[in-house]
């Protein structure tokens, strides 16, 4: 059996791996044979020399079987079961909301989130700012959940896909996260691994997104559409632009807090809203619970005005740990930043272009997000209100509201919001929301 080493200098040297040498990297990973330095070496040879789709097919059924796969068999759903995965994004809190709508729908969502890779938000990291609410229950319990309320968003178990756990945490600390084949593999195997009928992609592109072009998005749809279909996953993707922040929030806490907002029709964000319902739209058509777009687009909205995806979201935060009614008092359990203050645009004009990459930093230099593996988050701080492109500004208009732990931390954002944004005299079209 080849040494960890020599596998990763075949790689290293351009060559195929084959299914064997594959499966037992993995087995080293989940055995420990692995080192951290290996897998990041690994993952570096693989960012730049590539994989093609038969050993990107082994390498996610590797990761895979490398833990426990869902059964649903005994457990008598009465429908569909299906997720929605998101290449990553900033102000993008779709699947807390889309979950609770599937699931309000008559679809069961067993949906394993992960934590923020580089300048992008987690799903795990925002669930982990409602107090007591659990990230990662055991399959057996994430598998109640979701029989008994349709749906449990959470982390990844010890159980599922652990190779994943380790890779995905190197990635985010060795400059390995845009890797196409490495990114279809830790999607895929995480989403195989519970059990899906359908899987529905919101595949982001812009300076925001890991992939900055359509064609390169594009590019990644088609490689997880072979994969997944190579597997036997029924999978489909919509392609949505990431050239500014999908919502006007980016910030743990603040983006439960929208959430519930968008939910209780509170506040609905117009740009979000639209991602939101239209993957929900692809998911039911995918699942054949609707056979025509006007139908399933009723659908969601009924379950959105009736309050039934709130409840859903409320029913779920209840049985994973956090408090019963957070939907009526989230101010209670959401904790805030002790600085809250605008900042405000140096010259009048209208927003042009803003680097949305740089605004995702911003959360994390704020604390919102890891500079290296295993860093505690802040999950007070953020951003809100923040400027989109052709909107008109002021000297006296925020570009943005930022939450901050400290006085430092608001000068730090104030630098890079304005480095940011990119303000003229002549307006600008929005780019296309949807590719």
């Amino acid at each position: 059996m080849l040494i960890p080493e020599e596998i990763i200098r075949i790689k290293r040297d351009g060559k195929r791996l084959s299914t064997g040498v594959i499966q037992a990297f993995i087995q080293g990973i989940v055995s420990g044979k692995v080192s951290d330095a290996q897998i990041g070496a690994m993952n570096m040879a693989i960012y730049m020399v590539g994989m093609d789709e038969r050993e990107c097919t082994d390498l996610t059924l590797a990761m895979r079987d490398s833990g426990q796969v869902f059964d649903w068999s005994g457990l008598a759903l009465d429908g569909p079961i299906a997720d929605k995965h998101s290449t990553g994004g900033v102000g993008d809190y779709v699947s807390l909301a889309l979950g609770p709508i599937l699931a309000a729908c008559g679809i069961y969502v067993p949906m394993i989130s992960g934590a923020g890779l580089g300048h992008t938000g987690g799903t795990v990291d925002k669930l982990q700012s409602i107090p007591g609410y659990n990230v990662r229950p055991t399959a057996s319990r994430m598998q109640a959940v979701v029989k008994d309320v349709g749906v449990a968003i959470t982390g990844q178990t010890s159980e599922l896909a652990p190779a994943d756990q380790r890779i995905y945490a190197v990635r985010d600390v060795t400059a390995t996260i845009e890797s196409i084949p490495l990114i279809t593999a830790s999607i895929l195997s995480k989403k195989m691994a519970e059990g899906l009928d359908v899987l529905v992609m919101d595949i982001n592109t812009g300076n925001g997104a890991f992939l900055q072009t359509p064609e390169l998005a594009a590019e990644m749809a088609k490689y997880i559409a072979t994969v997944a279909a190579t597997t036997g996953l029924k999978c489909s993707s919509l392609i949505t632009d990431m050239s500014q922040p999908l919502a006007k929030i980016a910030g743990n806490s603040l983006e439960v807090q929208a959430v519930i907002d968008y939910m209780t029709g509170e506040k609905r964000d117009h740009r979000f809203d639209q991602v939101t319902r239209a993957l929900a739209c692809e998911a039911l058509l995918q699942c054949h619970s609707f056979e025509q777009q006007d139908q399933a687009a009723k659908a969601v909205s009924t379950a959105l005005d009736s309050g039934a995806a709130a409840e859903r979201f409320q029913q779920m935060v209840a049985e994973l740990g956090g408090p019963a009614d957070l939907i009526h008092k989230p101010q209670q359990y959401l904790v805030t930043a002790p600085v809250i203050r605008p900042v405000m645009a140096e010259v009048a004009g209208y927003v042009t272009e803003i680097d949305t990459r740089k605004i995702g930093l911003t959360v994390v230099e704020l604390g919102g997000g890891r500079l290296r593996a295993g860093d505690a988050i802040d999950h007070r701080v953020g951003l809100v209100e923040l400027a989109e492109i052709g909107q008109r500004v002021e000297t006296d208009t925020p570009i943005a509201i930022v939450h901050a732990a400290n006085e430092s931390g608001y000068a730090m954002a104030c630098e890079h919001l304005k480095a940011a944004y990119t303000i003229s005299d002549d307006t600008v079209e929005s780019p296309p929301l949807f590719y």
